[in-house]
């Protein structure tokens, strides 16, 4: 029904399914289909999206994993996607009780269960400003995985034996980049030295970036780091296909467990189109 109707308002749902009763009681079946225990992310998404990697891709091989946040009218998400050929597959996700930015522990929280799943991968694990601490760098250094996070331009960086300044003096201009090894970032103490890729993108088919990106990583030279970092715009696709651009899941008016269980139907749907 998903993907023919790519509606997920139950209302909608109800007056296409193919049942010979009542439209109201057509709508309580569906309700109590999203309450059952088995739509689960750990129970049935879980082993579905590891056997779809597993067809993606070589064990040993390297997955972007993207980490991203977007609200869906009061509903604010947590998503951990993995990137595959500019395609996003959604992993695992949580809903915030609050609104704005999300926290370390949060972050954390949502990565463990897919670090956990995936670990026969070479994990990168790419975010955007939202996910710039120095704190989660640090933790995913921990945890041997590979990163690329995109910097606020107001961040500060030291090189060795150099002043602190903003990354937003870095003389970068369209069509140019540097790569600086082994930086301190912010002036916090007890944190390791990374990499810093500054990279303005160049005007092309008429189309210019309005500001640089400024990458931390981990990763050992600019090629690496802003190719990795490319990929993340397959969530921003995937984010519309769930939102108004596809299957309206603001439109859904669920309950926050009914609207976990939609999503784990509407990434079966995209999974198998």
């Amino acid at each position: 029904m998903l993907q023919t109707q790519k509606e997920v308002r139950i209302e909608r749902l109800a007056a296409t399914l193919q049942l010979p009763i009542l439209q109201s009681s057509r709508r309580r079946h569906i309700q109590r289909f999203l309450q059952i225990k088995a739509l689960s992310i750990l129970v049935l998404w879980f082993p579905i999206i590891k056997e779809v990697m597993a067809r993606q891709l070589k064990v040993g091989s390297q997955l972007v994993i993207a980490l991203d946040r977007t609200q869906w009218k009061e509903y604010n998400v947590l998503m951990v996607s993995a990137i595959v050929q500019k395609r996003a597959f959604p992993i695992f996700w949580t809903l915030l009780d609050k609104r704005g930015a999300s926290n370390l522990v949060e972050q954390q929280q949502v990565l463990r269960p897919v670090i956990r799943l995936l670990k026969r991968y070479k994990l990168v694990i790419v975010g955007d400003r939202e996910f710039h601490s120095i704190e989660l760098a640090e933790w995913l250094h921990r945890q041997r995985l590979s990163f690329v996070l995109r910097q606020k331009c107001s961040t500060t960086f030291r090189e060795k034996r150099q002043p602190f300044q903003s990354l937003d003096t870095i003389p970068v201009q369209p069509g140019m980049n540097f790569f600086y090894l082994q930086i301190s970032l912010t002036q916090k103490k007890g944190f390791s030295r990374f990499n810093l890729a500054a990279y303005w993108k160049r005007k092309y088919r008429g189309k210019q970036e309005d500001e640089p990106w400024y990458l931390l990583t981990n990763l050992p030279d600019l090629k690496s780091a802003i190719g990795v970092y490319s990929k993340r715009y397959g969530i921003e696709a995937m984010f519309k296909d769930c939102k108004t651009g596809g299957y309206n899941l603001e439109g859904s008016q669920a309950s926050p467990d009914k609207l976990i269980a939609l999503i784990i139907l509407i990434a079966l749907a995209m999974t198998s189109a």
